[in-house]
């Protein structure tokens, strides 16, 4: 199933490239195909196919449509406070970003598929394993919840950093995986090719995975990283890469930046980068956890020629958690002072 699944997305993707009958991609000195370079992977195509939508492909009418709504939002998101329909609040909440930091520039995957999920073929996620639960977390409120926190971008309180998810701690970013799942912001890799490694590049909290291709095992199970252990190979003319020995403090697969499934201790990922045309590197990704979902899924996002690369400051501008934690203790202290 997977493999026609893949087969299919692939014709899709080159079909759709302009003179993709006869590209070739350009080749680096031995022989392997150039994927070096930047690549963005923002994108209007959701994870999962909506439950209320039954087709797996959209018209040309309704890719247009949406492209032009997000258009549109993105025009009002950007005009100045006078002339919106609600001006920003003064002296209020205006939120922590204004759409400048925004990425504003996503399409619909160049096949017009209504999910990145392409297997199963109902565009959706696998159910879960029984007693496995999705763990849904919050921006601002308390949650009943454990540490650690696997979330990327929630947590369950501001009594510890501890509390916190995994990005707002900026300890990994919230889109860049691995594996790669667009939101937000700072949506761009970097791909670095040698003989005997590939560096990937996350413009999201400057993490670098760096890929080994000669052929070494593993590291021992007990041995254990944030974006887990990474091996590559070739397969033709993508590029696989397989890892495993995620931490336990990390998901198994995180499907919003809010929620998290399973722990990483027992996810196999396996990730495939394959030039598709000159502006095209063609990203999928197949997780597979049979301790947390009843059977592995597969998504495929086309990545396409980015701008360049942006410094991401995490830490080093990371005010947010001081203040979330600071305004708890005043919150705290204002509570017992009420209560005296």
């Amino acid at each position: 199933m997977r493999v026609r699944s893949l087969a299919i997305v692939g014709a899709l993707l080159v079909a759709a490239s302009a003179g993709a009958q006869t590209w070739e991609p350009p080749r680096l000195p031995d022989g392997k195909p150039d994927l070096q370079g930047v690549w963005d992977f923002q994108s209007l195509t959701p994870l999962q196919r909506p439950a209320d939508q039954e087709k797996a492909v959209l018209s040309a009418e309704e890719i247009a449509e949406i492209e032009a709504r997000a258009a549109e939002n993105n025009a009002a998101a950007n005009a100045p406070s006078e002339v919106r329909d609600e001006p920003l609040p003064v002296g209020g909440n205006v939120g922590g970003y204004n759409r400048y930091w925004v990425d504003q520039d996503a399409s619909v995957v160049d096949d017009g598929r209504t999910s990145l999920i392409v297997d199963p073929p109902t565009g959706r996620l696998p159910a879960l394993q029984p007693g496995v639960e999705l763990i849904e977390l919050s921006l601002g409120e308390d949650r009943p919840g454990t540490r650690p926190v696997r979330a990327r971008a929630a947590g369950i309180g501001a009594d510890s950093y501890e509390d916190r998810g995994l990005a707002e701690r900026c300890i990994l970013g919230f889109n860049s995986g691995p594996p790669i799942v667009p939101a937000g912001y700072n949506q761009n890799i970097q791909v670095f090719q040698t003989a005997d490694h590939v560096a990937i590049l996350n413009e999201m909290v400057h993490d670098a995975r760096i890929v080994p291709l000669d052929g070494r095992e593993h590291l021992p199970d007990g041995l254990t990283q944030w974006m887990g252990d990474s091996r590559g190979y070739w397969d033709g003319d993508t590029l696989v890469v397989e890892t495993t020995n995620f931490s336990d403090k990390t998901a198994s697969f995180n499907p919003t930046v809010a929620t998290a499934v399973g722990t990483g201790t027992t996810l196999r990922l396996t990730e495939r980068f394959s030039r598709v045309a000159d502006d095209t590197l063609l990203y999928e990704y197949t997780v597979d956890d049979p301790t947390s979902f009843t059977a592995p899924f597969t998504a495929a996002l086309p990545m396409k020629r980015g701008n360049g690369m942006y410094e991401y400051a995490c830490h080093e501008g990371n005010y947010g958690l001081l203040n979330i934690l600071t305004g708890a203790r005043v919150a705290e202290l204002d509570t017992a002072e009420q209560e005296q």
